[in-house]
């Protein structure tokens, strides 16, 4: 099975970085690179130009089936008296075994490539604006993470929803990877006051509660839009939860999730004369809910009021 992602930027190495990046593959990955479109100068400064676009694949191992062993007797006596697993005790379980360890190293320890990029980072931060700043490395067997802290005011840095971090994120691993062949680039991640896992908590509680809606109203619901890292957030939570389903749309930045009813699955509480208040939510920390296909409400005519007011006649 062929897995593939396609990245745009203003120079080839830039479009490729970010195909490499959106697609997400493992490390040990053999990843092939197709441009589609090379980058064209706009004409006088002002006119035409394309931007570079840039395909990365790679062939992933296509899982075979298990097969099905016929259980002995001893296997089925075994079965009968062993405890059930809870629902919540097995997902415990599956989290255990997925932890990923991070150990704290000396930049002075890591890689040419990780040291240039750290560099990068300090000189981005003390540019934005904020001088005080600490930065710990943190590494893994497939990542390195820059996790930044400071006793200033450091929202800067991380921007609405944190966009401004994402674009320093990529900045950084643009620094890093660059001139290098892609089998042998260096995944960076840049966290900066522990950002990333708060909107890691928040995401899943608005994938939680929007599903409650939709299983009760039965109304599908848009977020709004969000970057690759966030949608496969949302995507994993609700695929924990009964009932619903969530898909992406759009392309691009505006590209967002939608939370469904699963197929065949009636709503709860299903709105009467097909009227649903999601149209009126205000959205939840800062995630703006949108319910799909709502019906607006008729244009208030201009005569309305006058049978309780009667017509105003003008004093002679």
């Amino acid at each position: 099975m062929i897995k593939e992602a396609v990245g745009t930027g203003a120079t080839i190495e830039e479009a490729q970085a970010a195909a490499v990046l959106a697609l997400n593959a493992p490390m040990n990955a053999e990843i092939q690179i197709e441009v589609i479109t090379f980058p064209e100068k706009k004409k006088f400064g002002l006119f035409g130009g394309k931007a570079a676009e840039v395909k990365a694949f790679y062939e992933a191992k296509d899982e075979k089936p298990a097969e099905k062993k016929v259980p002995t007797k001893s296997q089925e006596e075994k079965k009968k008296t062993s405890k059930p697993v809870k629902p919540q005790e097995k997902k415990e379980v599956e989290e255990k075994e997925e932890t990923v360890v991070f150990e704290t190293v000396s930049i002075d320890e890591c890689p040419e490539t990780v040291k240039k990029s750290y560099e990068y980072l300090k000189t981005v931060i003390t540019g934005i604006g904020v001088d005080t700043f600490n930065i710990e490395v943190n590494k893994n067997e497939k990542e390195f993470i820059f996790n930044v802290t400071s006793e200033e005011d450091y929202s800067i840095l991380i921007g609405r929803r944190g966009e401004t971090l994402d674009s320093i994120q990529y900045l950084v691993r643009l620094v890093a990877n660059k001139g290098k062949d892609e089998n042998s680039f260096s995944k960076i991640s840049v966290n900066i006051g522990n950002y990333r896992q708060k909107r890691e908590t928040t995401l899943k509680e608005i994938a939680r509660k929007t599903a409650s809606k939709v299983r009760k109203y039965g109304r599908s619901i848009s977020l709004d839009p969000m970057n690759p890292y966030e949608r496969r957030i949302i995507h994993t939570e609700i695929s924990e939860i009964d009932d619903v389903v969530s898909y992406s749309v759009g392309e691009d930045a505006d590209r967002k999730v939608i939370i469904a009813l699963a197929e065949g699955v009636k709503p709860t509480q299903p709105r009467k004369n097909g009227y649903s208040g999601h149209n009126r939510s205000r959205g939840n920390k800062g995630n703006k809910q949108n319910s799909v296909d709502i019906p607006s409400r008729a244009p208030r005519s201009d005569a309305e009021g006058l049978s309780r007011y009667g017509k105003i006649e003008p004093k002679s």
